[in-house]
């Protein structure tokens, strides 16, 4: 952690491992209330990607940043925005490629390129820059694909076609993956905090509910597409599907609510597993020949693959997902490690 020398403001970045390869994770601006909250939310994101990296057998290991606002208003001078990316640029830098940072809350593509003007190691810059611009296209077609598998192995669905999905959430990526189960002929069910995203459900020819009435909609598949935490001891009770797939991290407030889920038989894919295409992506970007969407589509279609993995590892040592997911990333960092 550093005090920016221009914005004044905390910049830090936690790298949790680098036995796979370079830390990735991207850089949250948020609003905390304090330094210590901030940094323990760093180490636990940080923790989360080395696991998602495992998982998704990349050659990365995991790592975040945080740029710490005291409030809103803290970047509202002319300039401050612009002085706080510089500054986390030099602490970035300061690494020396062991960690590599990429888009998060609060950060634009603009922003990114801001960075990149202070340090190399940045990824997921627009194409004509040599990166492979936005990851949301691809984070939304894992999480389909990885709904795919769930509802074959949960419902016997062989298609998204006539089942109720419940998307909440329409941001950048929710909005793809609503777009997406639309197009198979899914029965839409849409919730945002923005009330102005109604007008994309009228798009989608979906249903628009409050975010509070979305998870208790009765329907095959609930798909959490915004922030975390909203799978609680206090709320899984209300859940009206019996498949939960989506693209929001960190999903469960506490790790035991996986087995809450799995007793109440809802089968829930690991967050970090089922949005792992984001980072799929950006490994291609960074192997030596350079960025090819066509082998960005083609590894991101594994993720098929891991949440079937996954799902045959814990049917068979009866143990919920979560824990399959966790033995699996284990064996693949601790294998490197040895």
């Amino acid at each position: 952690m550093r005090r920016g020398p221009r914005s004044g403001l905390p910049t830090m970045v936690a790298v949790h491992s680098t036995v796979r390869g370079p830390a990735l994770g991207g850089v949250r601006l948020w609003v905390y209330d304090d330094l210590d909250a901030a940094m323990a939310d760093a180490l636990r994101l940080a923790r989360a990607m080395t696991f998602k990296a495992a998982a998704a057998d990349l050659p990365l290991g995991g790592g975040k940043g945080v740029i710490m606002l005291p409030a809103r208003e803290a970047l509202a001078p002319r300039g401050m925005r612009t002085a706080v990316l510089r500054d986390f640029a030099e602490t970035v830098d300061a690494l020396e490629g062991s960690y590599l940072t990429a888009e998060d809350v609060g950060i634009t593509t603009r922003d990114m390129q801001v960075i990149a003007k202070g340090t190399p190691h940045v990824t997921g810059l627009p194409r004509r820059q040599g990166g492979s611009g936005d990851p949301s296209p691809w984070t939304a077609l894992g999480v389909e694909i990885a709904m795919r598998v769930a509802v074959q192995r949960r419902l016997g669905a062989t298609d998204l076609d006539g089942l109720r999905i419940v998307v909440a959430g329409l941001g950048h990526v929710g909005a793809r993956l609503a777009a997406a189960c639309g197009k198979a002929g899914a029965d839409l069910v849409v919730s945002d905090i923005d009330v102005r995203k109604q007008a994309l459900a009228e798009q989608l020819g979906a249903r628009w509910v409050d975010p509070d009435a979305a998870l208790s909609v009765s329907a095959d598949v609930f798909a959490p597409c915004a922030l975390g935490g909203v799978l609680s001891h206090a709320t899984v009770g209300r859940l009206g599907a019996p498949v939960v797939v989506g693209a929001a991290n960190n999903q469960l407030a506490t790790e035991d609510v996986a087995e809450e889920l799995a007793a109440r038989d809802v089968l829930w894919v690991p967050d970090f597993v089922a949005n792992a295409a984001g980072i799929i992506n950006i490994a291609v970007e960074l192997r030596p020949e350079g960025y090819d969407p066509r082998r960005a589509r083609r590894d991101v279609h594994r993720i098929g693959d891991t949440v079937r993995l996954l799902l045959d590892e814990a049917d068979a040592a009866s143990i919920t997902p979560l824990e399959a997911a966790m033995r699996v990333a284990h064996r693949r960092v601790t294998r490197l490690a040895a």
